[in-house]
């Protein structure tokens, strides 16, 4: 019988699933990057059409509910990314930066049940 290895768990902060999927887009180039799948003061995971550069940095816009003044900006960098089912790719980002305006958006987003 073999080990089951199971990793620790290595984030930061906590993450919270985002209710829908929303698109994810690159703030500069308007090219959608991936659909979110959660998100925590410190990162993003995103389910995306293509693998990105390994460290690939980016600015992007995230929308967090209903309506364009819900959206914040990112700057993200690139942490991982593996193989999804159909051709997609799961990709970990490190939030490295964030307006205070959008920080406090988002720190009322994750703390809404």
């Amino acid at each position: 019988m073999t080990a089951q290895v199971i990793p620790l768990e290595q984030r930061r902060a906590p993450r919270k699933r985002a209710a829908a999927s929303p698109l994810v887009t690159d703030a500069i180039s308007a090219r959608p990057l991936g659909h979110l799948c959660n998100l925590s003061s410190t990162g993003v995971l995103l389910i995306a059409p293509d693998r990105p550069r390994s460290e690939a940095v980016f600015q992007v816009r995230l929308p967090l509910g209903e309506g364009a003044a819900s959206a914040i900006e990112l700057g993200l960098q690139e942490q991982w990314h593996q193989a999804a089912n159909a051709g997609q790719v799961w990709v970990g980002y490190r939030i490295i930066a964030i307006a205070p305006e959008d920080a406090q958006t988002l720190v009322q987003w994750l703390q809404r049940a």
